[in-house]
């Protein structure tokens, strides 16, 4: 699709299109524009341009869904489905989305058999539904859109920090104090770009993580932690916790998991609950993920069960 703009110059190019292209919501082409499905004059747009008059601009609909081809029959575990969307429990391991390097055996590929094509088209014909995403090795709840008013309502909830995501991260030591917020910039790292790392403003981007102690194994030096995320910054918890002094275990990036004490075989970091509100019904709902069983000597420690500590 080609526009050209002919008036309204000096209008912010999201507000702009938003007026010309009624069937679009101005979330849905924020998310197109970063996903640069949308050029200004042949250049992947930005948000906040201001257009200008004879600019010519370039929109992209992405297919709703990729080849049918690409769908697996990989087993998912659901903790709740309707038309709208999907709650899932992913495991530790697997990918969320087809990248370099896993071209196939994603969570998309399990959702493209699973909806049989019913799922929102906005993340790309790479990321059918998406709407946020966990890392290879985190377990837990994530949510996901099988229809564009379902995606759009939980980008806002997730922008607008109105979607409540609590994680539960075993790490090496003891955080002090027991129960503060961590409020810094997250960026890369200025070395290795394949981390993220704390960094001064004006550099990376704000990134908010309440985080309370909630029980100690002093064999192993390492303790359970509640942590509250306020954004959703790339690896926030595993940088903000190392930031703290207290890196994760079996966290391959950030730490040396062989010189830690506990051995559980996996990144221990799981997101445990998610609460936001139905994108139709408005309803509050919340969602639990199981606790995998390796959190199994931290929660024996724990005074009373889990859900009554957290409340």
């Amino acid at each position: 699709m080609e526009l050209r703009v002919e008036k309204d110059a000096g209008m912010r190019l999201d507000a702009w299109l938003a007026g010309n292209l009624p069937d679009l919501s101005r979330s849905r082409i924020q998310e197109l524009i970063r996903e640069q499905f949308i050029l200004r004059n042949g250049e992947p747009a930005k948000p906040r341009d201001s257009v200008a008059m004879g600019d010519r601009l370039s929109i992209a609909i992405p297919e709703a869904v990729p080849a049918e081809a690409q769908a697996q029959d990989i087993p998912l575990s659901i903790l709740f489905e309707d038309e709208h969307l999907v709650v899932l429990d992913k495991e530790s391991g697997i990918v969320v989305h087809p990248a370099a390097g896993n071209p196939d055996g994603t969570l998309v590929n399990a959702l493209l058999h699973h909806c049989k094509g019913q799922l929102s088209g906005i993340g790309g014909v790479e990321r059918p539904g998406i709407v946020h995403r966990l890392d290879k090795d985190t377990s837990g709840c994530l949510v996901v859109a099988k229809t564009d008013l379902a995606h759009q309502s939980l980008t806002e909830q997730f922008s607008g920090r109105t979607m409540e995501k609590l994680y539960l991260a075993v790490v090496q030591g003891i955080p002090s104090p027991e129960k503060d917020t961590v409020f810094t910039h997250i960026g890369r790292h200025p070395v290795n770009r394949q981390k993220m790392a704390v960094v001064n403003p004006p550099g990376g981007k704000p990134a908010i993580t309440d985080y309370q102690l909630l029980s100690i194994d002093r064999s192993t030096g390492s303790s359970l932690v509640l942590c509250h995320l306020h954004t959703g910054r790339t690896h926030q918890i595993r940088v903000h916790l190392l930031h703290k002094g207290c890196p994760l275990i079996g966290d391959p990036i950030y730490a040396k998991p062989e010189r830690q004490k506990a051995k559980p075989g996996r990144l221990m970091l799981h997101a445990w609950r998610l609460t936001f509100d139905h994108p139709v019904s408005k309803k509050r709902m919340s969602f639990e993920a199981p606790v995998p069983p390796e959190y199994t000597p931290w929660l024996q420690m724990l005074d009373g069960e889990l859900g009554d500590v957290v409340r």
